[in-house]
């Protein structure tokens, strides 16, 4: 009686090592990896837009206990990031730090009163790019309505 084979042999996982290799060798090349940078641009800038919405959200929500407002913040330091600040105390509620592929220009401050407008002083506007993409962040000054455009 034949005995059953239940394993392979050496040579057939090498061959199918060279194989997996090859199609790598092959296929890394291809990736377009200046595309998944411009998905970057694209993820931060949503990010931002997202977080800059919830800035303001707590500044009305929270206008009884709180005539400061709340503000996020740009840091241009390492780690390159944003945070949002409760602007009655100074306490951070949240901080995220930024890919370095990603570049952020303009401003640096955006705070928003209880009412949910941008506070005198704050900066209407946010430039993020990366990858030869770019997106455009504005705030309006009276309302604090934030839209994003690609450029």
């Amino acid at each position: 009686m034949a005995e059953k084979r239940e394993a392979f042999t050496l040579v057939e996982a090498i061959i199918v090592l060279v194989f997996v290799g090859i199609l790598a060798v092959i296929a890394v090349p291809r990736l377009n990896f200046a595309n998944i940078s411009r998905h970057k641009a694209d993820t931060t800038a949503r990010k931002i837009v997202t977080d800059l919405r919830r800035t303001r959200r707590l500044a009305i929500s929270d206008a009884a206990n709180n005539t400061a407002g709340f503000s996020l913040n740009i840091l241009g330091a390492t780690p390159y990031g944003y945070e949002i600040k409760n602007l009655d105390g100074g306490a951070t509620l949240d901080s995220h730090t930024l890919d370095s592929e990603v570049s952020c220009a303009g401003g640096t401050k955006f705070e928003f009163s209880p009412l949910g407008s941008l506070k005198a002083g704050s900066d209407t506007q946010l430039t993020v790019s990366s990858g030869g993409k770019t997106f455009t962040i504005t705030i309006i000054s009276a309302t604090g309505a934030i839209k994003c455009v690609e450029n």
